[in-house]
């Protein structure tokens, strides 16, 4: 079971950091994908810095999670995924539906409980001696 949760946790981290690359490198034809006109230079970076960053860093809390067996880089994708679907659906509450308006919230929603579970059934991070801890 932990073999599978690894392997879907690996395969979630790379499924964010190839979205993340795809705003790297075309933040405008990504953009288009999530329903966003991006012109000028200031929409372009603002784009490019700020998606891949959320799916980068999410990518890498994932990765990291699965591979060095650890709960909390996890904790922190499982924030972000989750952060993000709860303004989704104030969005939705607010703004209304559109078409597609699903597959993001199965998508936020799936990777969010995914990377919980993770943190739930891999170990938390250990005590380490030293430091300020040790110091109280």
């Amino acid at each position: 079971m932990i073999i599978a949760l690894r392997f879907l946790l690996i395969l979630g981290g790379g499924v964010l950091l190839f979205m993340a690359a795809g705003f790297l490198s075309d933040p405008v034809g990504s953009g288009a994908d999530f329903g966003l006109v991006i012109e000028g230079a200031h929409a372009t970076t603002s784009a490019r810095a700020d998606f891949t960053a959320f799916f980068g860093v999410s990518g890498i809390c994932y990765l990291w999670g699965a591979l060095a067996r650890r709960a909390d880089p996890l904790i922190i994708g499982a924030a972000l995924m989750l952060v993000a679907l709860a303004a989704r659906l104030l969005s939705l509450f607010i703004d209304g539906s559109f078409e597609g308006f699903i597959a993001p919230i199965v998508f936020e929603t799936v990777f969010g409980v995914l990377a919980l579970i993770g943190a739930a059934a891999l170990p938390g991070t250990k005590k380490r001696r030293g430091g300020i801890q040790s110091a109280l």
